[in-house]
């Protein structure tokens, strides 16, 4: 069985790494293909892959085409509107992966923001503010986590 990392941007080498441990371990075989930059080269590497694993990548109706072998496909992330569904090929997501990550990110981006981009005035700060959170899955609980932290009033 040949798995198939297609990524335009590609996985921390630790995440790799890992990846290619599991699946060597499990007598499989992995191939990579990073940074590509045209669909043809997406549509010559899934030809003989059982399995694909992807990000953000669009794995359409051509692709699906040209992967005779596929069975699966895993998105690293949440959600799968990047994948098309209608071919009968399983499609799974990792939900939650990186939700600490994006909300670590948006309170990085809020710090920015309250401290006027770091150009040299005061700004202000982020204790007692009030945060509205839409949505309360994975990266909404990380962001309230965080929010105490900061001493922020939280509402979801």
């Amino acid at each position: 069985m040949k798995v198939l990392i297609a990524t335009d941007k590609p996985f921390a080498k630790v995440a790799v790494d890992g990846i290619r441990k599991e699946i060597e371990a499990a007598g499989y075989e992995l191939a990579l293909l990073e940074k590509y930059t045209e669909k043809a080269q997406l549509l010559d590497a899934v030809k003989d892959a059982n399995a694909i694993i992807i990000r953000s990548d669009i794995i359409d109706a051509a692709v699906l085409d040209a992967a005779k072998e596929l069975k699966i496909v895993v998105r690293a992330g949440a959600g799968y509107d990047n994948v098309d569904l209608a071919h009968g090929v399983c499609v799974m997501n990792t939900p939650g992966q990186n939700s600490n990550a994006v909300a670590e990110l948006a309170f990085g981006m809020m710090v920015m923001a309250v401290r006027n981009m770091y150009n040299g005035t005061s700004g202000t700060e982020l204790k007692g503010k009030k945060l509205g959170i839409h949505a309360y899955g994975n990266v909404g609980r990380n962001v309230a986590r965080i929010a105490k932290g900061f001493g922020m009033e939280i509402f979801a």
